[in-house]
């Protein structure tokens, strides 16, 4: 767990954009479901971007796209996609040439469709791959093991989508680095921009209140129930500190439920409270109720690797956070930053301890509002700042 400090460590802020009109085009069947790619969009119009759309929405109504099921499903999924490919070239051949094009999650197959005309038309690639595709179905969640040919195969997309595109996006430094290294890009290519926060909707709580000795610690964790989540890791936690002293709130559902529901089978947890979905936007409502919030605990190393939105949700609404140490997570919180609490993988003792922590050093945080030099750099605005800063400037002035 990481020393307090008196107060949060500065954030150096990103500068502003140059005086003169940025432009760029979005293309491509990207998910607006997904929060990296409404926080991204409108940060650039915050900033002042000039930004136009070829937009066909295929995903939007898929929440988690690795739980698609189902011979027709799949099948009409896949005919949605292609048939998107026809009216977005169509629209690209209409916009003004040599501009800098910005493909968005999910845009592994787009990139591929878009390379020869952008170069026909002599237009830049900038590519959100946000994730590793390989990473996230093989290695993380192992869906399919390193010699299917589909994992082969979808390892073989992902490196061509590197070698189309002149720049590629990541979350994080960290995930960058995993990119070079895993597909061989140069590191030149890749830079990162975190996610960030749509502010308006995890507004700040009210700082917390005092509480009576007898009251439990109110825990929360929601989200999708995937490995780097480490459930597993909170449920055998919740069991060493099941007298009620806290309670816990776990919000979710997903690939690991199954695995959940035999664990509070094999030995119920009293105060623990399981609620399998709640809409996005009464999310900040449990936030702001909970005394401290939970990130992720898994031990893969995507988990190392990312900081989920749940993350950055927590840092704007301005409630405790405990989640696990990572090369991600340092690139974002400064060392002993008041409030946060990082703990090991995979060590439910370890969460355990930081709880324990954050009760005692509950009554100092009463009335605070916490981690207010870190949201302005990860609001919407921040991102777009960001984001111009070391993709858009370098791609108008070459």
């Amino acid at each position: 767990m990481a020393p307090e400090k008196p107060a949060d460590e500065a954030v150096p802020a990103f500068p502003s954009p140059p005086n003169k009109i940025l432009r760029l085009i979005l293309w491509g069947t990207y998910d607006t479901g997904k929060p990296r790619v409404r926080i991204l969009v409108r940060g650039l119009r915050e900033s002042g971007v000039e930004v136009q759309e070829c937009h066909v929405d295929v995903w939007s109504d898929v929440e988690d796209k690795s739980q698609l099921r189902g011979f027709m499903a799949t099948l009409s999924r896949a005919w949605r996609w292609i048939s998107a490919y026809p009216p977005l070239i169509g629209c690209l051949l209409r916009m003004p040439r040599h501009q800098t094009l910005l493909v968005p999650y999910l845009g592994h197959v787009d990139v591929l469709v878009l390379w020869p005309f952008a170069k026909m038309r002599g237009d830049r690639i900038v590519w959100d791959a946000f994730l590793s595709l390989y990473n996230t179905i093989v290695e993380d969640r192992r869906l399919l093991t390193h010699r299917n040919p589909a994992a082969l195969g979808i390892y073989a997309l992902e490196w061509l989508a590197t070698r189309a595109v002149d720049r590629i996006v990541l979350d994080t430094s960290a995930h960058a680095e995993y990119f070079a290294r895993r597909f061989r890009v140069s590191r030149t290519k890749l830079d990162s921009v975190f996610v960030g926060v749509e502010q308006d909707r995890f507004v700040s709580a009210p700082p917390l209140t005092p509480k009576r000795r007898e009251e439990p610690l109110s825990i929360l964790f929601y989200g999708q129930f995937i490995p780097l989540h480490g459930i597993p890791t909170i449920i055998r936690a919740a069991r060493q500190i099941d007298d009620g002293t806290v309670s816990w709130t776990l919000i979710g559902s997903g690939q690991e439920e199954a695995t959940v529901r035999r664990l509070l089978a094999e030995q119920p947890i009293q105060h623990l409270t399981w609620i399998p979905w709640v809409a996005y936007d009464d999310l900040t409502d449990y936030i702001a109720a909970a005394d401290v919030c939970l990130g992720i605990f898994g031990k893969s190393d995507k988990a190392a690797l990312v900081i989920p939105n749940k993350v950055f949700q927590v840092i704007s609404a301005g409630r405790p956070l405990v989640t696990r140490c990572s090369p991600a997570i340092a690139e974002l919180v400064p060392n002993g930053t008041r409030g946060i609490y990082l703990v090991p993988p995979d060590e439910p003792a370890a969460l355990v301890t930081a709880l324990a922590a954050v009760r005692r050093d509950r009554s100092r945080l009463v009335g605070q509002s916490l981690y207010q030099d870190l949201r302005p750099r990860i609001s919407t605005g921040g991102i777009g700042k960001e984001f111009c800063a070391k993709f858009l400037d370098a791609a108008q002035s070459e």
